[in-house]
């Protein structure tokens, strides 16, 4: 079982990429000592010193579901800001978000099917008579590709080899691109109030979560006045 979280800033303030770096030592730490594999995919440091924008774990292990449905949700730490002493706001917010794992881009040349036939257009009686053209097809997806080019069927499916492999990779590349456009919506999409885990002070120490927040109502409408500031 393998599950990959993404810990995310969003658009917050410095403080939120000190929460997200504090974050990510309690989810590697957390992960071992339940004897799980996490392993930092990727991660994309803030720009204070020792801030975290955004970072992704893969967890494996037979309860790696469960470990990672326990942080999936909206994370707050309440503390005063590290990096503005001043600054009122004691609430801040940031987002753990579960990633789909990509496929495995790698080509089997057994996921390939290779059919012949005949050459179709102008190229006198050789082409009408000999199954010289063709058809290379990846299975696992359908995509397929056709050459007619040489007369050598031999070389026609080195052609299409290398178009078909050149048209997947076209094809990962936007999946790679539709995956990243998935992260950033993830970092536009956090939401306050019901916190799964609350931490606090400087120490970061864990705190029981509430099942009620009306006491903190006011509290989060001020923080999220305070947003822009």
């Amino acid at each position: 079982m393998e599950k990959i979280i993404q810990i995310t800033a969003g658009r917050g303030p410095a403080e939120c990429t000190w929460v997200v770096a504090q974050v990510l030592k309690k989810v590697l730490d957390e992960a071992q000592e339940q004897g799980l594999e996490a392993t930092l995919l990727q991660r994309e440091v803030g720009q204070e010193n020792g801030t975290v924008e955004t970072a992704t774990i893969s967890v494996k292990g037979t309860n790696a579901e469960k470990f990672a449905n326990s942080w999936i949700g909206t994370i707050q730490w309440i503390g005063q800001s590290q990096f503005r002493k001043m600054h009122k706001r004691k609430n801040w917010f940031i987002g753990i978000f579960e990633i789909e794992a990509q496929k495995n881009a790698s080509i089997s040349e057994n996921d390939i099917q290779y059919q012949a036939m005949r050459s179709s257009g102008a190229g006198g009686q050789h082409v009408n008579k000999v199954s010289s053209a063709i058809r290379a097809t990846h299975i696992p997806t359908g995509i397929a590709v056709v050459s007619m080019d040489s007369r050598s069927q031999h070389q026609n499916k080195k052609l299409a080899t290398e178009r078909l492999l050149k048209k997947l990779e076209g094809e990962t590349l936007q999946q790679l691109k539709n995956h990243v456009g998935k992260q950033w919506e993830n970092q536009l999409n956090i939401q306050r109030g019901n916190p799964v885990r609350v931490f606090s002070g400087s120490d970061f120490k864990k705190n029981k979560v509430e099942k009620s927040y009306k006491g903190t109502r006011q509290q989060l409408k001020t923080d999220l006045r305070n947003e822009s500031n």
